[in-house]
């Protein structure tokens, strides 16, 4: 062989080692370049994923956030609500309180009122020797029904007339002299104890007042929420 075709020879197995490199290069590169693009729409996917994941974790939290608002405006519609009741309630009790206070200023009346509540109390308490204690200023109709509520209490329970002493010591505290008086105040009425003092029955007007409202309170609330829902 001379040196034309040893030279042909190394030219054609260069030229095939080029070749063969060029394609694997070529093979490399398109490897790649389909890896890239699959983890680059993997990558894609993922921070798609990752951002609706987000996004959903987000309104998720709105979407609380909406709720607890939504319930503290509620709940402070309710609590305004209570509350404007429970003022009119107030409001409804001072007044009529202050009616309370011209109930003893017409005597006749007021004289069987006393005499009806002393009966009303003799029967709760059912003792044969009871202390009656009413304000200073009610002292002398009070005496003057004694006798004929100790009857009639005597008639209607069927026992002998008890024994009542007026406490000349004690007091119920008078009526305020203007409705927005503080301190202790009696409108009038009695409180009769057993002799022991144990046993009482406060059977002041106040007292009546309180019993009523106490009863009355449901029915006056739910009078209130109906108008509220009308």
């Amino acid at each position: 062989m001379n040196d034309g075709d040893v030279a042909r020879q190394l030219k054609q197995m260069t030229d095939f080692i080029r070749q063969e490199a060029v394609e694997k290069a070529a093979e490399i590169e398109a490897a790649a370049a389909e890896e890239f693009q699959i983890e680059k729409l993997q990558m894609v996917e993922a921070e798609k994923k990752r951002i609706r994941q987000e996004y959903e974790r987000n309104e998720k939290q709105r979407d609380i956030k909406r709720k607890i608002d939504y319930s503290k405006q509620l709940n402070d519609s309710r609590i305004k609500v209570l509350q404007a009741q429970d003022d009119l309630v107030k409001s409804m009790v001072e007044a009529a309180r202050k009616e309370l206070l011209y109930i003893s200023r017409d005597h006749h009346a007021y004289t069987n009122l006393l005499k009806t509540l002393i009966v009303q109390s003799l029967l709760r308490l059912k003792e044969p020797a009871v202390i009656l204690r009413c304000r200073k200023e009610d002292r002398e109709l009070v005496e003057s029904v004694l006798e004929s509520a100790k009857n009639a209490y005597a008639d209607k329970a069927n026992v002998y007339p008890p024994e009542i002493l007026v406490d000349r010591n004690v007091y119920l505290p008078s009526a305020s002299s203007h409705y927005d008086a503080h301190g202790p105040s009696c409108s009038g009425g009695v409180v009769l104890a057993s002799r022991d003092g144990k046993i009482v029955c406060e059977n002041t007007l106040d007292a009546r007042l309180e019993v009523i409202f106490r009863k009355k309170l449901p029915e006056i609330r739910r009078s209130f929420f109906e108008q509220i829902a009308a």
